[in-house]
């Protein structure tokens, strides 16, 4: 879906633009008695290139920023943390560009763009998170 912009309901092509100032976004709900806040960060930075900024992988724009959205004082503080550790940790040679904000509204992209490469029998992102 789409978060952090200023166009309501945006569309696919309206993001793809960068114009709206949407990043695509996953938005994830979870009980945190089977995962906990941290776990879910300790996941997302390992799925992506946190030291790129506004590209990840072949997409390049603003709407690919790293971002974490926050829901809570807690969850930003968490997320700031977490940051702080990355960028200190030694393993990456560029700094974390990754923008922490609090929560916006989330748009779900359309059922087109759900699973996209899943859909087109590709690779997706790796998962340690359980089912």
């Amino acid at each position: 879906g789409y978060s952090g912009g200023t166009v309501t309901e945006p569309s696919y092509e309206e993001v793809c633009t960068g114009k709206t100032g949407h990043a695509e976004v996953v938005h994830v709900t979870f009980d945190p008695t089977e995962i906990t806040y941290q776990q879910l960060l300790d996941v997302f930075w390992t799925i992506h290139d946190p030291t790129q900024m506004n590209c990840q992988g072949p997409d390049v724009g603003t709407q690919y920023r790293s971002t974490i959205f926050y829901n809570s004082s807690e969850q930003e503080d968490s997320a700031k943390h977490s940051k702080k550790v990355q960028s200190t940790s030694g393993q990456y040679r560029r700094p974390i560009v990754t923008e922490i904000a609090p929560t916006d509204t989330f748009w779900p992209a359309e059922d087109y763009h759900q699973q996209y490469l899943a859909k087109r029998g590709m690779g997706a992102c790796p998962s340690n998170l359980k089912s």
